[in-house]
């Protein structure tokens, strides 16, 4: 191939090479751009992991809640069938008890009870009329003990329903909070559903970005082996040209010199003055042959 044809070659594969280059900076600012979208859908599901953590901490801690206020109604509810059971067992001896009632009011009882103690310590009795009296107090004591019985447990029954009726109050006040702070919970959980799907939905796009991204990537390497196989071609036909270009230049220089030793050596015959290059050729000839 002339040294022409070379050139021409050159000058074609440096069109193409133009081409390539135009390409490969097309394809990579293409890769940066899918680059780019996807860093920013990874941004913002970074962000939205962060706001499900936040969020999932939340709802845990309100379940806490929860299951605290669970407890609490449950001990209520446990605390109130037990008043109910000493309610039960107070009843039925309240019904025991009313079996054993005497037949006349606890105040002729009291009365009479009053009036036996009064005698026994005002009237002077012998033995047995002090005994008869105090097997009488004794008698009318019992009886007085029953009609006393009833009414501490009726008390104690009365105190139990109070504590009944406080008790169920404070367990639909903690019901009433339970049932708030579940629906709080729920709704912190469907908002962190809700977040864990974009999260997800992010996630797949940022994936088909990074696809897309390493598409372009690929396209552009591909484009990048062919422009450095034809800058090696351009980088060859230059080295080529250089070489021969190289060649000739000595050629033409050894055609040059000899052209000039031989006018210096018609010279020197002729007993002319030689020019400096003249008299440099002949000295250099002169070395050369004594070598």
């Amino acid at each position: 191939m002339s040294k022409q044809d070379k050139t021409q070659k050159i000058r074609e594969l440096d069109q193409k090479l133009s081409t390539l280059r135009e390409q490969r900076d097309k394809l990579n600012a293409e890769a940066r751009e899918w680059a780019d979208e996807r860093d920013k859908l990874n941004q913002q599901t970074k962000n939205l992991r962060a706001e499900i953590f936040e969020l999932k901490n939340k709802r845990n801690k309100v379940n806490e809640k929860v299951k605290e206020l669970k407890q609490l109604r449950e001990k209520a509810r446990r605390e109130m069938r037990k008043k109910i059971e000493e309610i039960k067992e107070i009843d039925q001896e309240i019904k025991v008890l009313y079996k054993k009632k005497p037949s006349r009011s606890p105040q002729l009882l009291k009365r009479e009870f009053d009036n036996l103690e009064w005698k026994m310590q005002t009237t002077s009795l012998s033995l047995q009329e002090e005994k008869e009296l105090v097997d009488e107090v004794e008698r009318l004591e019992v009886q007085l003990n029953v009609y006393r019985k009833i009414e501490e447990l009726k008390d104690k029954m009365l105190e139990l329903k109070t504590g009944i009726k406080a008790l169920e109050t404070r367990r639909k006040l903690r019901h009433e909070e339970l049932t708030e702070t579940a629906q709080k919970s729920q709704i912190i959980h469907e908002r962190m559903l809700e977040k864990i799907e974009k999260a997800k939905g992010l996630k797949m796009e940022a994936d088909e970005l990074h696809k897309n991204f390493l598409d372009a990537k690929e396209r552009a390497k591909l484009v990048q082996r062919k422009f450095t196989e034809i800058l090696n071609q351009i980088n060859s036909l230059r080295d080529e040209i250089r070489d021969e270009e190289e060649k000739e230049k000595k050629k033409s220089e050894k055609a040059l010199r000899k052209k000039l030793e031989k006018r210096a050596r018609e010279k020197v015959k002729r007993g002319e003055k030689l020019t400096w290059e003249e008299f440099q050729v002949l000295a250099e000839k002169e070395i050369q042959a004594q070598d």
